[in-house]
């Protein structure tokens, strides 16, 4: 009697909330586009390079580099103007993967030159040499590394990060981390590097989404002795002012030429396996990393045909007719919500494409971490069971994780 009685009183709720929802015209569907699941960053809100005074008092007396680009940038100005306009004794400038200017494509070697603005020598860092030479170092006290990150592994500055701290680290060289909001950080997700398929693109045992700043990230780079023989970097950071790492950050600059928007930046580490297959990614149009396409396969009613332009020349499928698979806002706000790499797509379109699928299985392998994932694909394992797979591995580095966070 108790149970029907109980019953009773659930559909008489449920019947009250069904008027309420009908009476507002509001259904549970819009409410949940209404209500993203990162929320707004505060209004005081700074990066660490927006703290100048305190940047400026860090620097007082000292001889100084400066690891940048265009994302290091103070209220719209670049950082190293900002140096030389408070006269920061600034020696050199070290640039990683595109160049200090953002001028260079993905993969392009970047070569040493003189900043025009400011006559500054620039050192490149993506070119015969990743890491700067002793010399280069010998009339520099701190060496400010002030980059925006995107999160995923396989994106070269957090590997800059790792020589420049290396290097400061065999010198006696101080290094100040300026922190920047990881705008994928409320995502921890994907196989972990296995360490036989170390290369620049993925040098630690971690997984694709790391979900850290990049002051974090140099912390457990420190913290955990990855660096060559386990030494230590003089190693210190400016983090961010009332930052939450579920916060959504929209970059004000891009990061690097073939991430121009929010949306890039949030499919990228999903997407970017596709660099690893016979899939064209986007590159090669105005929206790289926003969709992906092939001739031979159904998309949803779009098309790209990639060209040859500056930030991507040559790019895969180029003059080529690709069927688009794009992302409304219902589907970019599922995988913002969801925290997890989104691999369906790839597993669907494997599945369509078979043996014309992976181009480059080896470059495929290093974006993945290792051959396993690969091999899964190939065996016809079910996204269920990849995830499984990957389990262990991540609640592993969680906790190494864990010991190097600034944030809530």
């Amino acid at each position: 009697m108790k149970y029907i009685f109980y019953s009773l009183a659930i559909f008489i709720l449920s019947c009250s909330f069904q008027t309420e929802e009908s009476n507002s015209e509001v259904s549970n569907e819009e409410v949940h586009k209404e209500q993203p699941c990162l929320t707004e960053l505060p209004s005081d809100f700074q990066t660490g390079a927006e703290q100048i005074e305190k940047v400026l008092l860090s620097l007082k007396g000292k001889s100084v580099g400066i690891v940048g680009n265009p994302s290091s940038q103070v209220n719209g100005k670049h950082l190293v103007d900002v140096f030389m306009e408070n006269e920061v004794a600034l020696q050199r400038i070290f640039c990683p993967e595109h160049g200090f200017r953002g001028e260079g494509a993905a993969g392009a070697s970047i070569v040493d030159s003189i900043d025009e603005k400011t006559g500054l020598p620039i050192v490149s860092l993506y070119g015969k040499n990743k890491k700067p030479s002793p010399d280069l170092l010998n009339d520099i006290d701190i060496l400010v590394f002030d980059i925006q990150d995107v999160g995923a592994r396989f994106y070269t500055y957090i590997s800059t990060l790792h020589y420049i701290m290396e290097a400061a680290a065999e010198t006696n060289t101080k290094v100040l981390i300026l922190d920047r909001p990881n705008p994928n950080g409320h995502v921890v997700d994907g196989p972990i590097l296995n360490p036989e398929f170390k290369s620049f693109i993925g040098m630690h045992p971690i997984p694709v989404c790391h979900g850290m700043t990049i002051a974090e990230y140099g912390q457990m780079i420190n913290g955990e002795g990855w660096l060559t023989d386990g030494i230590k970097c003089d190693l210190s950071v400016i983090p961010c002012l009332n930052y939450i790492r579920n916060s959504k950050y929209e970059l004000p600059i891009k990061p690097s030429p073939n991430l121009p928007s929010y949306k890039s930046i949030l499919l990228y580490p999903s997407l970017c396996f596709f660099e690893g297959t016979s899939v064209s990614a986007g590159r090669g149009t105005d929206t790289p990393f926003e969709w992906y396409g092939h001739p031979k396969i159904e998309g949803n009613g779009k098309t790209f045909t990639p060209s040859s332009r500056k930030e991507s020349p040559k790019p895969k499928l180029e003059s080529m007719t690709c069927q688009a698979h794009s992302f409304d806002e219902d589907a970019l706000l599922e995988i913002s919500c969801s925290s997890k790499l989104n691999i369906t797509e790839l597993l669907s379109t494997y599945a369509l494409l078979k043996e014309d699928f992976f181009s480059r299985p080896d470059f495929f392998d290093l974006l993945a971490g290792s051959d396993q994932f690969r091999k899964q694909i190939l065996a016809g394992i079910s996204e269920e069971e990849i995830r499984e797979s990957w389990e262990v591995g991540l609640t592993q580095f969680k906790k190494i994780r864990s010991k190097h966070l600034l944030y809530p």
